[in-house]
């Protein structure tokens, strides 16, 4: 199955496909904690990389790499000084949104980011989580994955990270969470990750309905768990890397109809086109529409969902 099915709900194919299958540009951000656009800016710069701010994302920026002269290949950002003293932190700019989201929405209602217990519940390897712990007060970030644990570990090491707290649970678990009065979360479930085929081009293929359909029912228990331990009136965003209507939307539906959340409006300065309300012989709520997806040809990224959402 090819990315061909999503041809309709693409307002632009061709470039669309053309931008899947151009190279990903580099992107990094800022650990405010240890450093400052400007400081970064000088040290990568000093040692002949190009660095080019984001427009919608302050911390954010795309980098153009030179060439290493003792051996003719591309320089290693992750060899450079800046990258070993945790001052910045390289990730993918759709991987940026969800903490930009959330802390756009708390912004906007004028809450005190700064007080706020945040969960990201499948967080490891740490990108996410170590960008929401520069507003909140505490992360909590929560992996099931034993294995990756230690990938977060050493991100939030190296960044200098001091108020995050790691757990290891079943994200459609998540035991006693419910008495920790949680202000907001990160949902960013595993998925198909169709969406990153710019960097993964064996997904020009598709995957097979089988594997989404597995992970479909993964995804609607995490989603629902979370809302369940988030505080009332509390914020949540929900985010994969797919395309997949049913991975997205029809997740977003499923805890809409269970009446455990409220779609919100958000608006980070990112061209991006609205939910589908219809896929296929499926039809959602009106609300999905309220929910954005992040095509590869309209800001040259990577491909992402992302849904806010009211508990």
């Amino acid at each position: 199955m090819t990315l061909e099915r999503y041809a309709e709900l693409v307002d632009d194919y061709e470039a669309f496909v053309e931008a899947c299958e151009r190279p990903l540009p580099l992107t990094a951000r800022v650990n405010r904690v240890k450093s400052s656009f400007d400081e970064v800016r000088e040290s990568l710069e000093g040692v002949g990389f190009g660095v080019e701010r984001l427009d919608w994302y302050d911390d954010g920026f795309r980098l153009d790499v030179p060439e290493d002269d003792e051996n003719g290949e591309e320089a290693k950002i992750g060899n450079t000084l800046a990258h070993y003293l945790g001052w910045i932190h390289v990730q993918e700019e759709v991987s940026m949104l969800p903490p930009v989201v959330l802390e756009t929405g708390a912004s906007e209602d004028g809450e005190d980011t700064d007080d706020r217990l945040v969960l990201d519940v499948c967080a490891a390897p740490g990108s996410k989580t170590t960008q929401i712990a520069q507003y909140a007060a505490c992360v909590l970030a929560n992996d099931d994955n034993i294995g990756r644990i230690s990938a977060l570990r050493n991100n939030t090491d190296r960044l200098g990270l001091t108020n995050v707290a790691v757990t290891s649970h079943d994200g459609r678990r998540l035991p006693g969470f419910d008495a920790l009065g949680i202000d907001a979360a990160v949902v960013d479930v595993p998925c198909t990750s169709e969406a990153t085929v710019r960097k993964n081009p064996e997904y020009r293929d598709g995957v097979s309905q089988n594997q989404r359909e597995s992970l479909v029912p993964v995804q609607k228990g995490i989603l629902s768990r979370t809302l369940d331990v988030v505080r009332d009136g509390g914020r949540v965003v929900y985010s994969t890397c797919t395309f997949a209507p049913e991975e997205n939307e029809a997740v977003v539906d499923h805890v809409l109809r269970k009446g455990k959340a409220s779609v919100l409006n958000f608006d980070v300065g990112l061209e991006s086109s609205p939910g589908v309300t219809e896929w296929q012989d499926d039809e959602y709520v009106s609300e999905v529409e309220k929910t954005r997806r992040f095509y590869p040809h309209q800001n040259d990224t990577g491909g992402f969902y992302v849904a806010l959402l009211e508990a």
